[in-house]
């Protein structure tokens, strides 16, 4: 006789993720006072670095947005400077993966515009663009920047056409772009890109989800699904799969799961609820979290993502009375590590002219470095050229660790081999030049061993500190022995702070100085 063995326990999925929890900045720590945008457009409407908040502000004749410290946090000033060189009102800003001092803004007015921020923020009206880009014929609604290539924009508008524009062009103003995609019959409601940028998935009004080949415009993939009305697509990393939100035919909120090469049915269907507003989504391809945020409540879910069935683990929600507008996420090297914050949301809270941060924390008892939650993640740094990935080269991102003092790996080792003093300055004085931080921060800890005087010089290089130099990597290199590797760690982390506190304190000094002005030309007018 034979006896089936029976499992009574219910099975359970053990996960690390499982009692994330979302913590909300405190009053100080947000963003008081600013005219969120009245825009219906469903963007996010916020973009972060770890330099900058921008966020599209209501505004009289034109359209404008304004760009923060991420450290000004309180009261902001009603009359704070702008960015505001559109005729119309903007729809759409990113900031630029690879350098923190560089945002792309797209407008009503039919153009894109790229913009340079100063290393102390806006702090006059800054009204003429890097770069125009002039093609659309009508309104640009969405713009997206290639995750891996240098200086590459996408951008998209009511003339159903994306637009590829490579930004290494020497014109001011650039009006014939690289490539136009001409596949859409309706506006396109979003754009995402795969890991390596090799494949570039779109949703439209015209109810298709469609997978294209962004360099040459070939059309890979087409869904045609009834029972789904996709309003936001994004593609989950490297799983190969796609998840698109939007209604179902009786107008609930839903989301899908789609194999990226066939998007004849897809994976997975689950219905949320009946609201109205568009559903967000966000993913973490380090932690395989997705986030779905809804529009017009305060409400985020999140789940973990797996390869294999049931592909979607449901973890929490979020819960908020405050509804939000549009959402900013901040990059993962902009995270605290040392509180286990994995990801980052800044919600715009029209209702209370407010930005609100909200931290997504793995509760861990430890505050030593997590290795498990934090794997190597996309660095600062450009995989490849515009050039290279136009000639048909495709390249995964550039990996960094995000333990405090670990070194950026070196891109382009070609170029930067033999970098001596001269090389040092050319780089540092370049302001287009793609930066290079572990030739230029080596070279800079050999110069200040051999010159002292060399510590009062405070250049920047495309957002990288020179003085926030790497670590060496073996004991006996450049520095020796263990115990000189931990004060230089801490003496890194102090040299951090102290820049943070004085790049506050420049901002608020210009701030009051254009107070002070503002107040003596009404009293001159007067």
């Amino acid at each position: 006789m034979t006896v089936s063995k029976m499992t009574w326990r219910p099975q359970y999925r053990s996960s690390k993720f499982r009692h994330v929890f979302g913590k909300a900045a405190t009053k100080e720590n947000c963003y008081d006072g600013v005219p969120i945008t009245r825009s219906v457009h469903d963007n996010h409407f916020c973009a972060v670095n770890p330099r900058f908040i921008a966020v599209i502000t209501e505004c009289a004749g034109g359209g404008a947005f304004l760009v923060l410290s991420v450290h000004h946090t309180g009261k902001v000033d009603p009359l704070h400077p702008k960015v505001s060189g559109h005729r119309g009102n903007v729809l759409d800003i990113k900031w630029n993966p690879f350098n923190d001092f560089c945002i792309a803004s797209c407008s009503e007015d039919s153009t894109v515009k790229v913009w340079d921020i100063p290393p102390h923020g806006v702090l006059k009206n800054l009204t003429v663009p890097w770069k125009e880009l002039q093609g659309h014929s009508r309104r640009v609604g969405l713009i997206e920047w290639h995750p891996t290539a240098n200086n590459v924009l996408f951008s998209t508008g009511y003339d159903y056409q994306v637009m590829i524009w490579n930004l290494d062009s020497p014109e001011a103003v650039i009006k014939n772009p690289v490539r136009t995609i001409s596949h859409h019959t309706d506006v396109v409601l979003s754009m995402s890109f795969n890991t390596d940028g090799s494949r570039l998935a779109t949703s439209c009004k015209d109810k298709k989800i469609r997978v294209l080949e962004p360099r040459t415009g070939n059309l890979l993939q087409e869904a045609n699904c009834k029972n789904h009305k996709a309003s936001k697509v994004l593609f989950l990393g490297n799983l190969k799969m796609l998840l698109s939100t939007g209604s179902s035919r009786w107008n609930h909120r839903q989301m899908a799961l789609w194999d990226q090469e066939d998007l004849d049915v897809p994976l997975l269907q689950e219905d949320l609820d009946g609201s109205s507003g568009v559903l967000f989504p966000f993913y973490d391809p380090d932690t395989h979290m997705l986030y779905i945020a809804g529009k017009g409540d305060g409400n985020i879910r999140y789940y973990e993502i797996s390869s294999e069935k049931p592909y979607m683990h449901f973890l929490t929600e979020y819960r908020s009375h405050t509804p939000q507008k549009g959402m900013g996420i901040m990059p993962k090297r902009g995270l605290d590590v040392s509180s286990c914050e994995v990801f980052r949301f800044y919600k715009l809270v029209t209702i209370k002219a407010l930005i609100e941060p909200l931290s997504m924390i793995v509760p861990r008892r430890s505050e030593s470095y997590q290795d498990d939650i934090y794997p190597m993640t996309a660095a600062s740094e450009a995989a490849m050229s515009a050039e290279e990935w136009l000639s048909g080269i495709d390249k995964g991102p550039v990996l960094q660790s995000l333990k405090p003092g670990s070194r950026v790996p070196d891109s382009y080792p070609e170029l930067s081999s033999g970098l001596g003093s001269k090389g040092l300055g050319n780089s540092l004085g370049s302001r287009r030049s793609q930066s290079r931080p572990g030739q230029l921060q080596l070279a800079y800890i050999q110069d200040q061993l051999g010159n002292k005087e060399c510590r009062s010089k405070t250049s920047v290089s495309n957002g990288q500190d020179p003085t926030l130099c790497s670590p060496p990597k073996t004991e006996n290199e450049v520095w020796g022995g263990f115990d000189l590797r931990l004060k230089f760690h801490k003496q890194q982390e102090e040299i951090r702070r102290l820049r943070e506190m004085l790049n506050q304190r420049d901002v608020r000094i210009k701030q009051l100085e254009l107070e002070i002005n503002n107040v003596r030309n009404s009293q001159d007018s007067h």
